[in-house]
Protein backbone atom coordinates (compact mmCIF):
# COMPACT_ATOMS: atom_id res chain seq x y z
CA UNK A 1 0.00 0.00 0.00
CA UNK A 2 1.08 3.51 -0.96
CA UNK A 3 2.30 5.55 1.90
CA UNK A 4 0.05 8.36 1.41
CA UNK A 5 -2.62 6.49 -0.21
CA UNK A 6 -6.36 7.92 1.85
CA UNK A 7 -6.87 3.58 3.20
CA UNK A 8 -3.42 4.08 4.90
CA UNK A 9 -2.65 4.42 8.45
CA UNK A 10 -0.87 7.01 8.62
CA UNK A 11 -2.90 9.23 5.89
CA UNK A 12 -6.30 8.43 7.99
CA UNK A 13 -4.07 9.07 11.15
CA UNK A 14 -2.95 12.81 9.67
CA UNK A 15 -7.14 13.30 8.54
CA UNK A 16 -8.41 12.45 12.51
CA UNK A 17 -5.50 15.12 13.79
CA UNK A 18 -7.16 17.10 11.09
CA UNK A 19 -10.26 17.15 12.08
CA UNK A 20 -9.50 16.57 15.53
CA UNK A 21 -7.55 20.28 15.58
CA UNK A 22 -10.37 21.80 13.43
CA UNK A 23 -13.22 21.21 15.83
CA UNK A 24 -11.55 21.90 18.83
CA UNK A 25 -10.46 25.39 17.64
CA UNK A 26 -14.31 26.05 16.56
CA UNK A 27 -15.55 24.60 20.11
CA UNK A 28 -13.03 26.93 22.39
CA UNK A 29 -13.03 29.72 20.43
CA UNK A 30 -16.97 29.87 21.31
CA UNK A 31 -15.79 30.39 24.99
CA UNK A 32 -12.76 32.62 23.86
CA UNK A 33 -9.89 30.47 24.67
CA UNK A 34 -7.02 28.98 22.42
CA UNK A 35 -6.89 25.68 22.30
CA UNK A 36 -3.64 25.34 24.28
CA UNK A 37 -5.26 27.28 27.50
CA UNK A 38 -7.48 25.25 28.86
CA UNK A 39 -5.02 22.61 30.41
CA UNK A 40 -3.41 25.27 32.13
CA UNK A 41 -6.89 26.01 33.35
CA UNK A 42 -7.47 22.83 34.35
CA UNK A 43 -3.64 22.37 36.04
CA UNK A 44 -4.44 26.01 38.02
CA UNK A 45 -8.28 24.61 38.83
CA UNK A 46 -6.59 21.74 40.58
CA UNK A 47 -3.43 23.61 41.49
CA UNK A 48 -3.35 27.11 41.97
CA UNK A 49 -0.68 29.95 42.56
CA UNK A 50 1.71 27.94 40.43
CA UNK A 51 5.39 29.27 39.38
CA UNK A 52 5.75 29.58 35.73
CA UNK A 53 8.48 26.91 35.77
CA UNK A 54 6.11 24.40 37.61
CA UNK A 55 3.50 25.26 35.01
CA UNK A 56 6.41 24.75 32.08
CA UNK A 57 6.78 21.33 33.84
CA UNK A 58 3.22 20.37 34.23
CA UNK A 59 2.13 20.67 30.65
CA UNK A 60 5.54 19.85 29.18
CA UNK A 61 6.30 23.14 27.51
CA UNK A 62 9.10 25.79 26.95
CA UNK A 63 8.90 28.88 29.43
CA UNK A 64 8.87 30.90 26.59
CA UNK A 65 5.47 29.36 25.56
CA UNK A 66 4.20 29.80 29.38
CA UNK A 67 5.46 33.33 29.28
CA UNK A 68 3.07 33.85 26.03
CA UNK A 69 -0.03 32.00 27.33
CA UNK A 70 0.34 33.61 30.60
CA UNK A 71 0.49 37.23 29.21
CA UNK A 72 -2.99 36.29 26.74
CA UNK A 73 -4.99 34.61 29.38
CA UNK A 74 -3.79 37.60 31.89
CA UNK A 75 -5.33 40.42 29.49
CA UNK A 76 -7.88 38.34 29.26
CA UNK A 77 -9.18 38.09 32.82
CA UNK A 78 -8.57 34.62 32.79
CA UNK A 79 -5.44 35.07 35.35
CA UNK A 80 -3.61 36.77 37.80
CA UNK A 81 -0.23 36.63 38.11
CA UNK A 82 1.55 38.06 41.78
CA UNK A 83 5.26 38.16 43.01
CA UNK A 84 6.00 35.09 45.52
CA UNK A 85 5.45 36.63 48.83
CA UNK A 86 8.43 35.00 50.22
CA UNK A 87 10.73 34.83 47.21
CA UNK A 88 10.77 37.94 44.51
CA UNK A 89 12.64 36.31 41.53
CA UNK A 90 9.12 33.93 41.68
CA UNK A 91 5.89 35.37 39.85
CA UNK A 92 2.81 32.97 41.14
CA UNK A 93 0.01 32.30 38.87
CA UNK A 94 -3.10 31.86 39.96
CA UNK A 95 -6.67 31.33 38.21
CA UNK A 96 -9.53 33.97 38.59
CA UNK A 97 -13.60 33.88 38.78
CA UNK A 98 -14.07 34.54 34.91
CA UNK A 99 -11.20 31.86 34.55
CA UNK A 100 -12.63 28.89 36.87
CA UNK A 101 -16.04 29.42 34.88
CA UNK A 102 -14.31 28.95 31.46
CA UNK A 103 -12.11 26.29 32.99
CA UNK A 104 -15.47 24.56 33.79
CA UNK A 105 -17.16 25.40 30.41
CA UNK A 106 -13.82 24.10 28.92
CA UNK A 107 -14.25 20.71 30.91
CA UNK A 108 -17.95 20.55 29.35
CA UNK A 109 -16.04 21.35 25.70
CA UNK A 110 -13.51 18.40 26.27
CA UNK A 111 -16.20 15.96 27.92
CA UNK A 112 -18.30 16.35 24.33
CA UNK A 113 -15.34 16.41 21.92
CA UNK A 114 -14.72 13.34 24.18
CA UNK A 115 -18.46 11.88 22.95
CA UNK A 116 -18.14 13.38 20.06
CA UNK A 117 -14.41 11.23 19.01
CA UNK A 118 -15.30 7.97 20.91
CA UNK A 119 -19.62 7.86 21.48
CA UNK A 120 -20.34 5.23 18.97
CA UNK A 121 -17.59 2.62 20.45
CA UNK A 122 -17.87 -0.45 22.65
CA UNK A 123 -16.47 -0.37 26.03
CA UNK A 124 -14.27 -2.80 24.63
CA UNK A 125 -12.37 -0.88 21.65
CA UNK A 126 -12.18 2.04 24.09
CA UNK A 127 -9.80 -0.43 26.16
CA UNK A 128 -8.27 -1.51 22.75
CA UNK A 129 -7.90 1.82 21.42
CA UNK A 130 -6.99 3.50 24.80
CA UNK A 131 -4.21 0.61 24.85
CA UNK A 132 -2.89 1.50 20.93
CA UNK A 133 -2.69 4.98 21.53
CA UNK A 134 -0.24 4.37 25.24
CA UNK A 135 1.58 2.02 22.50
CA UNK A 136 1.70 4.76 19.84
CA UNK A 137 2.85 7.23 22.55
CA UNK A 138 5.48 5.51 23.86
CA UNK A 139 7.02 4.59 20.40
CA UNK A 140 6.92 8.33 19.86
CA UNK A 141 8.52 8.89 23.24
CA UNK A 142 11.33 6.45 22.81
CA UNK A 143 12.36 8.15 19.25
CA UNK A 144 12.17 11.54 20.89
CA UNK A 145 14.52 10.38 23.88
CA UNK A 146 17.04 9.56 21.24
CA UNK A 147 17.43 12.75 19.69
Amino acid sequence: MEYFHKDSLYYIFLEILKLHFYRTHVLFDEIGVYPGQPHLLFVLNKEDGLSQSEIATKLDVKPSTVTVMLRRMEKANLIRRYQDTEDQRVTRVYITDEGRETCNKAIKITQKLEEECFGNFTVEEKIILRRLFMQMRANLAAVNDKE
